[in-house]
Formats: C-alpha cells, sequence, structure tokens
C-alpha cells in the first residue's frame, strides 16, 4: 500500500491540470463571482440612492437571456419567417440572420463600467477639451417622474463629444442608454460602448428583418422603463443648422404604447453647443460635391498633425481648450399627455392610442411630436462667445475695429436675450464673453487683424465661420 507508484510524465502533467481545474471550478471561481457580484450590488444600490431614474432590472439581466428573448420574440419569428418564405431560404438561416442582429444591437450594461470607468473617461476628456458648463436646466426636467416612467433624452446632434459630455453631465441623473452609430463598432471602442448599455443602429438598413429586431428590442427597453438618449437628426449637422427629425425610433417607442396604463414615456429636450466643434471642416468637407473621399490613411495623418500641434501648443505653455461646451434640458414632455391633447387638438377619437392607426395616420401624429421636441430643442440652443461673434463678422459689410464690434456683439446680445433665447455668458460678463469668443476666432486664424486693428473674416474660412453663426441662426 505504502509503494510508490510510476505513472508517465504526459498523465502527472493532464492529473494535475484536471485537479486545478476542478479546484478553480468548484471553488475559487464562484467565490471570485460571488464577491464580485456582491461588491457590484452593493455599488448599485449606492448609485441608486442618489439616481433620479434608478438602474432597472432589465439593464442587469444577463445578455445572453435578452438575446433569447429577443431572437424568439413573435414578432420577430413571424418576420423572419416572411423573410424565409420571400427569398426562399431555410427558416434557420433566416432564424442565423436574426440571431447576428440581436448579439449586434444588445449591450452588456455593466454599472461598474459606466459609473466607475465611463464616467470617469468621460469627465476627463469633456473637462481636458472643453470648458464644461450646464447652461440652464428646468427644474421640472426629472422631478416627479412617476416610477415606473420611461425617460428619453431627445438631442441635437453637434459632435461625437455629444455622447461624452451628455453621459458626463447625466451621470448624477440616471444611466443612459445610446442608439449609437456603427462608426463605434470598432475594437476596444464596441466593447466600452457596450458595456454602458449603448445598442448599436445601422442608420441607413432597410432589411426589414433587421428593422423589425432593431423595433422590438427598443421595444422591450422602453416597455423595461431603461432611460434612454437618442438624436432624432439621424446624423451629425454638417452645417451647423438643426436637421429634420427621423422618426423611426419614435415609432419603435410609440406603436405599441398604451396610453391607458400606468406607463408613461417621457421625452426631456436637450440642446447642446460648442464654442469649437472637433469634426467642423470634416462636416464641411462633407458638403462640397467635388470634394474627393478622404481614405482612412490620410484621415490619420490629419488627425496625427492636429495632436501634434495641440501637444505643440502646450509644451510652449500657449494651449488653450477649445472653449466653452454648454447643455441646457428642458422641461419633460409626457407622451400620455401629449398624445391626448394633439387628439383633442385634430378631432380624433380616443386619448391618442396609436396602435389602432395605420403606419401613415400614426407617422403624421409621430411628426407632430417630433416637431414639437425639436421645436423646443432649438429654443433651448444656447447662444455661445464664438457662435455670437461669427455672427456678428459675417453680418458685417466692411472690417470693425474692437470697440464697434463690441457694441454690436453687445446688440445682438440684448436681441438675443429680448427673444427669450438662453445665452451662456462666461463669469457672467459680457466684455469677458466677447474677448474670450474673438480670442477663439483668432487662435484659429478665422479672423484676420489689419494694423490699424480692425477685424474681418479670413477670407477662406467664412465657410467655417458661417457653421458656427448657423448654430444660433433660428434664434434671430
Amino acid at each position: 500500500m505504502g509503494e510508490p507508484v510510476t505513472v508517465p510524465l504526459w498523465l502527472f502533467v493532464a492529473l494535475v491540470a484536471f485537479a486545478a481545474w476542478s479546484l478553480l471550478d468548484r471553488l475559487l471561481i464562484p467565490s471570485g463571482r460571488w464577491f464580485v457580484r456582491r461588491r457590484l450590488n452593493r455599488l448599485i444600490d449606492r448609485v441608486n440612492q442618489r439616481l433620479d431614474v434608478e438602474i432597472k432590472p432589465f439593464q442587469l439581466t444577463k445578455r445572453q437571456v435578452l438575446i433569447d428573448r429577443l431572437v424568439y420574440d413573435p414578432q420577430v419569428v413571424a418576420a423572419a419567417n416572411e423573410h424565409a418564405r420571400a427569398t426562399g431560404q431555410p427558416r434557420e438561416v433566416a432564424m442565423e440572420e436574426v440571431r447576428r442582429y440581436a448579439r449586434e444591437i444588445v449591450p452588456t450594461f455593466n454599472a461598474y463600467v459606466y459609473f466607475r470607468v465611463g464616467y470617469s473617461i468621460a469627465r476627463a476628456v469633456a473637462r481636458f477639451l472643453y470648458r464644461v458648463r450646464l447652461g440652464f436646466a428646468d427644474e421640472r426636467t426629472l422631478a416627479g417622474v412617476a416610477p415606473g416612467t420611461t425617460v428619453v433624452f431627445v438631442m441635437n446632434h453637434r459632435s461625437n463629444m455629444d455622447y461624452v459630455l451628455v453621459a458626463f453631465l447625466a451621470a448624477e441623473r440616471t444611466a443612459l442608454s445610446y442608439a449609437v452609430g456603427e462608426w463605434a463598432r470598432i475594437w476596444p471602442l464596441q466593447q466600452l460602448v457596450r458595456s454602458m448599455g449603448a445598442y448599436f443602429v445601422r442608420r441607413n438598413s432597410n432589411n426589414p428583418v433587421y428593422r423589425r429586431v432593431l423595433e422590438r428590442y427598443v421595444h422591450m427597453a422602453t416597455e423595461a422603463g431603461v432611460a434612454q438618449a437618442m438624436y432624432p437628426e439621424g446624423g451629425l449637422s454638417r452645417d451647423g443648422r438643426l436637421r429634420e427629425p427621423r422618426l423611426g425610433l419614435f415609432d419603435y417607442m410609440l406603436k405599441s404604447f398604451d396610453p391607458a396604463s400606468g406607463h408613461d414615456i417621457v421625452f426631456v429636450p436637450v440642446a447642446l453647443n460648442y464654442d469649437r466643434v472637433l469634426e467642423d471642416r470634416t462636416l464641411l468637407r462633407g458638403l462640397d460635391p467635388e470634394a474627393g473621399k478622404v481614405g482612412f490613411a490620410a484621415a490619420a495623418r490629419t488627425t496625427l498633425a492636429f495632436w501634434a500641434r495641440q501637444i505643440g501648443l502646450m509644451l510652449r505653455g500657449r494651449w488653450y481648450r477649445f472653449g466653452y461646451a454648454c447643455v441646457n434640458f428642458g422641461a419633460p414632455v409626457s407622451a400620455r399627455a401629449w398624445l391626448a391633447a394633439d387628439a383633442a387638438a385634430h378631432g380624433a377619437e380616443g386619448s391618442g392610442d396609436l396602435r389602432a392607426l395605420d403606419h401613415a395616420a400614426r407617422f403624421a401624429v409621430i411628426g407632430r411630436l417630433a416637431e414639437d421636441l425639436m421645436g423646443e430643442i432649438a429654443r433651448l440652443v444656447p447662444v455661445l462667445p464664438v457662435s455670437l461673434l461669427a455672427t456678428v463678422l459675417l453680418e458685417a459689410e466692411r472690417p470693425l475695429d474692437e470697440l464697434e464690434l463690441k457694441v454690436r456683439a453687445g446688440a445682438l446680445m440684448a436681441h438675443f436675450e429680448d427673444r427669450g433665447a438662453r445665452l451662456y455668458l462666461p463669469r457672467d460678463d459680457r466684455d469677458y464673453a466677447f474677448h474670450v469668443g474673438l480670442r477663439m476666432l483668432a487662435l484659429r486664424r478665422l479672423v484676420e487683424e489689419t494694423a490699424a486693428g480692425l477685424f474681418s473674416p479670413a477670407a477662406t474660412e467664412r465657410p467655417v465661420l458661417a457653421y458656427y453663426a448657423n448654430a444660433i441662426a433660428h434664434l434671430r
């Protein structure tokens, strides 16, 4: 019994590996999962105590469970069957396509990544690049929102920095689930974005199966009360002006909405503006039909050259942040109350229940809602120093000295205030706002100053100045 047993080396290695795996699988991994889950639950409890809109159980559900729910949703299965019949594909092939779309769309929300990693990155990046300001927040924004209500932040889209800026400013109120375009589907950004609860959207896809899978996911998240953020313009503004809203996401949220139920959807208009949009020249280039498409290598060179210049300015102590980035939050709009008022105004029966309407009639109602929300966003757009000075310079018929430029800027400020626009005055000082705006334009060489001290738009930079002036042109 006490004699040694000789075994081959390969068998000994296999036995040790099996024993180690058994130890991990039966003892260490469950203990580690319990420890991590316990800490995560404590974090969620602490976060929920300070949030206006709590993290919902839907967001904490395992991703695979949500994917399975989406894949076997009756409407999704029906769409897959119809697609299989129309194309002659086997049903299994159509269902595999559904699974691929579901895995692409469904996020993996992680509270730790959102509130510890994502929030810290968003705050650091936003504050490094801009002087971030919350210009105005209606006191009714989220106060008194009933439990179970779905809150949807509806925003204008000026820059890809919008995601970072609003996630940072709204983190004290709720955890937002973004609809993100395909630009973010690159490693490792894709994993971070998905962990923060965002879901990817193919903006221009006409595939009926994909659209149905996306529709049902948005419906599931909305019905579960997940706070969401959306850009109804469907893309970045290329000329600085607000774009016409697209109705797809509105329709997905509202087509199955029951106004008689206890669950409501509340839309919160949010307006953003920047003294400098990082993509401004790229966006303006997209308006030029003669401009060739910029390849990846050229875009990378331009980006590296830009940041090399910024680093050079930092090393010489001559670098300034890119001005102010300001966000205004408006009063919430209840879907239930708005639909009832719209039905009464148009002589419709019932309380604005869209489920009984055909596609055209439903889109007519949703279009009016989107226009109302975009109108409120337009009213809330912050008037910032660069947009103000760009407007003055473009309207001047001749070069102006600093005093005349300041007088005209002051008159334009007063005009905006009379119109009820939301001006953001740094330090509540008109002179300081004027000098900040002029300095930003001079640093970017968008204005020229003569030896006599006269200022005028740089001849080749008028489109860039117009881009910033267009941001507030609708407020005139």
